[in-house]
C-alpha cells in the first residue's frame, strides 16, 4: 500500500503507525469476539476498554513517560464530539459481532471505502481517487462479495445494527480526521479525552441496558477474565495506533488500511479454526489484498495544499 501523500509524519513514522494500527486491528476483531463470546456483556466490555486506556494514559503522563495533557474546558468543547462518534461506531461494532460472524462485518465495511473518498474530496479537500485507485477500491469490494459468495456461515440477525454501524462510522472517518488536523493535541491526549470522555456515556448505556444484571448473575471463569484483560490491553493500544494513522494519512486511505487488517483477521481466522476455507473464498481474499496494495491516496487539492502553506 502507497502511503505518499500523508500530511504530517515523515515516512518512517507513518510506516510505524500504518503497521502498529493493522497489528492491533487486526487482532481486536477475533479478541472483542471472544471477550463477548466469554461474557456476554458487551458494553462492560467496551467499558473495560475505556477505562484501561483513560487510567493508562494518565498515569502514565503523572509518571513523565509520555506527553498527556489534563482535561480543559476549552478542549473539550472543540473535541467532544470525537468521544461521541468514535464510542458510536465501537459500540455499534461489537454489536454486531454480538450476532454476527466476524466475515459478515467484514462485507458491509468493505463498501464505506467508495463513500469515504467521496467525503475525502468534500470536506477535507483531497482529489478524487485515481483511476487505479477507483479500481484497487472496486477489487476490494468485489473480493469481500466474493468471499460471502463462498461463505456457508455468512449471516446477518441484527440489520439495525449494521445500517446504525454503516451511517456512524462513515461520519466518523471524516469527522475525527478533521479533528485530528485541526485541535492541537499529541496523539496520546487524543486517546485520552476519547477514552476519558466516552467513559460516562457508555457507563449510562450499560445501566440502561440492564447490563448490570447480567454481570451480577454472572459465572467469572479464568478463560471470562483472561479474555476481558486482554480485549483491555488491545484497547489502549489501538487506540494509539489509530489516532497516530489518522495523523499520517487520508480518511479514505484510513479506511482501506481498516479494511486490510479485516482481511487479514479472516486469514487469522482460517489459520486458526477454519481449516475448510473454500479455494475461492482464500482467492476471493487474495483480490482484496491486491486492492489495498495497489491503492495510492489522493492528494491534497492544490487549493487546499495553498491554505496548509
Amino acid at each position: 500500500m502507497n502511503a505518499k501523500g500523508g500530511s504530517k509524519p515523515g515516512s518512517a513514522a507513518a510506516t510505524i503507525a500504518v503497521l502498529g494500527y493493522m497489528l492491533c486491528s487486526s487482532l481486536m476483531l477475533i479478541v472483542n469476539k471472544l471477550a463477548v463470546h466469554h461474557l456476554p456483556a458487551p458494553s462492560f466490555v467496551l467499558l473495560s476498554q475505556l477505562v484501561a486506556s483513560a487510567v493508562a494514559c494518565r498515569a502514565l503522563g503523572l509518571m513523565g513517560v509520555i506527553e498527556v495533557e489534563p482535561l480543559h474546558w476549552d478542549k473539550i468543547k472543540q473535541f467532544w464530539i470525537v468521544p461521541c462518534a468514535f464510542l458510536g461506531t465501537v459500540f455499534a461494532n461489537i454489536k454486531i459481532l454480538q450476532y454476527a460472524n466476524v466475515e459478515t462485518f467484514i462485507v458491509f465495511r468493505s463498501s464505506t471505502p467508495l463513500l469515504i473518498s467521496i467525503a475525502d474530496y468534500v470536506f477535507l479537500g483531497r482529489e478524487l481517487p485515481s483511476t487505479r485507485s477507483w479500481a484497487c477500491l472496486g477489487l476490494l469490494l468485489i473480493g469481500a462479495v466474493g468471499y460471502v459468495l463462498n461463505d456457508k456461515f455468512f449471516r446477518v440477525d441484527a440489520y439495525l445494527w449494521v445500517v446504525v454501524w454503516f451511517i456512524v462510522f462513515s461520519f466518523d472517518q471524516i469527522y475525527i480526521k478533521h479533528k485530528v488536523d485541526s485541535v492541537k493535541m499529541t496523539t496520546w491526549t487524543q486517546v485520552y479525552y476519547t477514552n476519558s470522555l466516552a467513559t460516562p456515556i457508555l457507563l449510562s448505556i450499560l445501566v440502561g441496558t440492564g447490563e448490570l444484571t447480567t454481570l451480577a448473575e454472572f459465572v467469572w471463569t479464568p478463560s471470562s477474565l483472561f479474555w476481558l484483560i486482554t480485549s483491555a490491553a488491545m484497547g489502549v493500544a489501538i487506540a494509539y495506533f489509530s489516532f497516530l494513522a489518522r495523523a499520517a494519512v487520508s480518511a479514505t486511505y484510513f479506511t482501506v488500511i481498516g479494511n486490510t487488517c479485516k482481511v487479514l483477521t479472516v486469514f487469522i481466522n482460517v489459520v486458526m479454526w477454519d481449516l475448510h476455507a473454500t479455494p475461492g473464498g482464500l482467492f476471493s481474499l487474495f483480490i482484496c489484498l491486491v486492492g489495498a496494495y495497489f491503492y495510492k491516496q489522493a492528494p491534497l487539492r492544490s487549493d487546499k495544499q495553498q491554505q496548509t502553506v
